[in-house]
């Protein structure tokens, strides 16, 4: 057992109630992750309450337990858990309510896996980033097992559909032989693989009015950087309609990538004052995606990442900069061929 794992051990053993704390942009994994930890640390004896700033997506709403999750804090808790992130940026519903001082006035673990990214949560106590893992519930898996948790059946479930989510159902470069072994470990000790891919795709079937707006999507991307990238950008009033019914970043994004040629997917969201998002994605050729993030302030995997200007962004500016640099990553004197899908 390592010294993160037994400090974190002994926070856990001192602590009664506990809060599991998702960032502001939940997904499989996090969602997963929180999961699966409710389930461990309840078997435990612990309290425990999970904790997101937004709501979270209907797409996510076949994991079993998703309503569980909450947008407010209880008053008592000893400790609290960050999953799936080691950016404060990420944060920021926390750091805006009254919640973010309680945070940071008790002990604060932070597991996540998202590799070359340095914890910048001021309020963190323990930073266990498992840089070798798929996702962040495999990284969980990892701890339970060296500190002879039960992990119940329950918390298995929730484990691999994080991994499944995280990985791409296994077809992720970032999948590792250690991640078949738990896949294999989960398969064997009783979790329906075939049960949980069913529940997913019943979920997130769209509407008909999403695989409409799907084909404007795709009208939209723009091609560039002599073919490596392709680009789409999401206005305010369309992430406001299309939004809760299906995330337009994750319904373009693989088919971006299935072009022949595209080697990274970026998909730009415009909010009021400013504030834009971008969600990245790239092929195994490319593993450049927490790169780019980083010109950004952001970070992620080097094949997802993503990142978030909170004012003043300048989508042109961005779109830029993106296709220089992946432009230079192939091809430093080759000049960018713009074009329209």
């Amino acid at each position: 057992m390592d010294k993160l794992t037994a400090q974190f051990q002994q926070l856990v053993e001192a602590a009664k109630n506990i809060v599991v704390i998702q960032a502001d942009n939940p997904d499989g994994d996090s969602l997963g992750s929180a999961l699966a930890l409710e389930e461990i640390l309840g078997d435990l004896g612990k309290e425990i309450h999970l904790y997101c700033g937004v709501d979270i997506p209907d797409y996510l709403k076949h994991l079993e337990g998703w309503d569980r999750v909450h947008k407010e804090m209880p008053t008592n808790f000893d400790l609290s858990i960050v999953v799936d992130t080691s950016a404060n940026v990420l944060l920021a519903k926390l750091a805006e309510s009254q919640y973010r001082s309680w945070v940071a006035s008790r002990p604060a673990v932070i597991i996540d896996h998202h590799s070359g990214v340095a914890c910048d949560i001021p309020f963190a106590t323990v930073v266990i980033n498992d840089e070798e893992a798929v996702a962040t519930s495999e990284a969980i898996y990892k701890i339970a097992n060296a500190l002879k948790w039960q992990i119940n059946l329950q918390a298995k479930s929730m484990i691999m559909s994080a991994i499944l989510s995280d990985s791409l159902g296994l077809s992720s470069a970032s999948t590792t032989p250690h991640t078949y072994r738990v896949m294999a470990a989960l398969l064997e000790s009783g979790v329906d693989r075939s049960a949980l891919d069913e529940a997913r795709r019943e979920m997130t079937k769209m509407p008909l009015s999403i695989y409409t707006y799907k084909a404007k999507l795709i009208s939209r991307t723009r091609i560039a950087a002599n073919g490596k990238l392709a680009t789409v950008v999401i206005p305010h009033e369309e992430i406001t309609t299309y939004s809760p019914l299906y995330n337009p970043a994750p319904l373009i994004q693989g088919d971006m990538l299935q072009v022949q040629g595209i080697e990274v997917a970026l998909v730009l969201k415009q909010y009021p004052g400013g504030k834009v998002t971008g969600s990245l994605r790239s092929s195994a050729k490319a593993p450049i995606s927490s790169a780019i993030a980083k010109l950004f302030g952001g970070g992620g995997h080097v094949f997802a990442s993503g990142f978030k200007i909170n004012e003043k962004g300048n989508t042109d500016e961005v779109l830029q900069t993106v296709e220089e640099y992946v432009k230079n990553h192939f091809s430093p004197k080759e000049e960018t061929d713009n074009a329209t899908v």
